[in-house]
């Protein structure tokens, strides 16, 4: 007996399940405004030295804006004013003759800086200074974010295999909610920071619980449809978080307004279901029959309790796995499932990497922050559903295996050819972007295809460990452009393609059941669903089935 079959019953897709489906939209809309917002609040506005000290006589009361920072500021070659650097007294004869400048004394800024303020009202470079030596703290902000991401995973996959997807998911929308707010009314970088690690710590429960528990309560023929739609709710709130931003200047007020979503999630959580297969799982068959009752009755089903009975629901676990709490450790205790644990990290560390080390990297286009950004989401649209119609025709292998390659190539692509054709520039990377994104959106789906139930948070929990590692690495890989401008391209594209290749090594599981123990990963999985079905004992029998083979 397999859950497969009893879900058929229910209607494996109806309203129940798309009911499901849209009380997941908010919190799944609301990640992106998380996960690279550091676009924007990480953002530093041109800037120099505050030079109001300089004006001992009140004489820059007679000049012009141009005229102060001629007098006050040195210039680079490019004839711009530098952001870290003023003279040490006013240079008034500048305003005459500026042949020589090189011999002027200056010193580092010593009252501040003035920021431009006609892009970003207020960000954290503006707040807490962090430019010139300390610049590199706001990239560093997304690394701390991405590292609570990466440790969030871990604790979220082991406590919802524990104690359950539901209650794990409002834990998840309460604390994003406080430390979210909490962040917002920092008032250091270092208490920023510290809520910032929380807010990602906790924000990775709703993005690995979210997409787990609307995928185990749908059939095997809309799987694909549900996690392609599902990451359509991200695409959907990255496109937004653009326009957010543009109308909310203010890093403050645009954290709250981005994590606003989730009172409405929170309110809304009393109508999500538990998972019947980890309720069936853990032992509960009484509350899983409750709930298939309902999702029979919700998709007009009423014959199902006629044809599925409550001591039916005791036979799908063709292990005993009760009383068994299954740790990270379970992972690797067996052959095949260790060497599933290995190459699916591999291709999560690529296609993170690859994916953040994009989407946060948005110069180039000779466009504005906002509409650049905007660029960049709107293409995941289209791959989004072409990808859709791919996993179902040639399967979850070969998409994933030729979006990773693809996306590495788009990158080397961009390296070799020369900037002055910026138009081609500007379309292959475009395109490596959608097939970034389209390999993320294979990556999730075909991860919960492969664990089995008992362990599927675990490994999603360990594989979004690995792949927040690659996204909380991608801003400093970044930096690397100091040593060698095209260096980070380099590393990104290697990344790509050598997760690509790993990617070969996983199992093809499109059109087959989901398995539900360790034993159904170490056995052979090459039987279709369809034929796996035939050979199951028919679903008005309570009596075991037979072990697939």
């Amino acid at each position: 007996m397999k859950f497969e079959n009893i879900l058929t019953e229910t209607d494996g897709f109806g309203r129940y399940q798309i009911a499901i489906l849209a009380l997941l939209v908010f919190p799944r809309m609301t990640l992106p405004g998380h996960f690279l917002l550091n676009n924007f609040i990480g953002a530093i506005p041109s800037h120099h030295c505050d030079f109001s000290s300089l004006d001992t006589y009140g004489i820059f009361e007679n000049l012009t804006q141009e005229q102060r920072l001629t007098v006050s500021i040195p210039q680079h070659e490019d004839g711009t004013f530098a952001s870290c650097h003023m003279f040490s007294e006013a240079q008034f004869h500048l305003l005459t003759n500026t042949s020589n400048t090189t011999e002027l004394p200056v010193v580092r800024c010593q009252d501040g800086w003035h920021f431009d303020h006609s892009t970003f009202k207020s960000t954290l470079a503006t707040q807490f200074d962090l430019v010139c030596d300390t610049k590199g703290l706001n990239k560093a902000s997304a690394t701390i974010f991405f590292t609570g991401v990466m440790f969030g995973a871990v604790f979220f996959g082991v406590m919802s295999d524990k104690y359950g997807r539901r209650s794990m998911l409002l834990l998840s929308y309460i604390t994003s909610i406080v430390f979210s707010v909490a962040s917002a009314f920092s008032t250091s970088f270092p208490m920023f920071a510290t809520f910032r690690f929380l807010t990602g710590f906790s924000l990775a429960g709703i993005s690995i619980i979210s997409i787990v528990l609307s995928i185990e309560w749908v059939d095997i023929e809309h799987r694909t449809f549900i996690g392609v739609i599902g990451s359509m709710f991200w695409t959907v709130g990255n496109m937004l978080l653009g326009g957010i931003a543009y109308l909310v200047t203010d890093w403050r007020l645009l954290i709250i307004t981005v994590t606003s979503p989730l009172l409405l999630a929170g309110a809304t959580w009393w109508w999500i279901p538990e998972s019947a297969r980890w309720l069936i799982v853990n032992g509960r068959t009484d509350r899983a029959y409750s709930y298939l009752q309902k999702c029979a009755s919700v998709n007009g089903k009423e014959e199902f309790t006629s044809k599925v009975k409550l001591e039916t629901l005791s036979s799908v676990a063709e292990v005993d796995n009760h009383g068994h709490n299954y740790t990270y450790f379970d992972l690797i205790k067996t052959p095949r499932l260790r060497r599933l644990t290995l190459f699916t990290g591999i291709v999560w560390y690529g296609v993170a990497s690859t994916y953040y080390g994009i989407s946060l990297n948005l110069k180039g286009f000779g466009l504005n922050l906002y509409l650049t950004h905007f660029i960049y989401s709107a293409i995941e649209a289209p791959a989004k559903f072409f990808i859709y119609f791919s996993l179902q025709k040639i399967g979850r292998r070969p998409n994933q295996v030729g979006t990773l390659l693809l996306t590495g190539i788009c990158i080397f692509i961009n390296i070799v050819v020369p900037k002055e054709y910026w138009t081609f520039r500007t379309i292959i990377a475009v395109l490596g972007k959608g097939l970034s994104e389209a390999s993320f959106t294979t990556v999730f789906l075909y991860t919960t295809e492969l664990y089995p139930t008992v362990l599927r948070q675990n490994g999603l929990g360990y594989n979004s460990f690995v792949a927040r590692l690659g996204a909380s690495i991608s801003p400093l890989i970044m930096l690397l452009e100091d040593v060698w401008r095209l260096l980070p391209q380099v590393v990104f594209g290697t990344v790509a393609i050598v997760s690509g290749l790993v990617a070969c090594l996983l199992q093809e599981t499109n059109n087959t059941r989901l398995p539900e123990t360790i034993e159904d990963i170490e056995k052979t999985r090459n039987q279709s669903a369809t034929t796996q079905d035939q050979s199951d004992i028919p679903l008005k029998t309570a009596a075991p089935a037979e072990k697939d083979h």
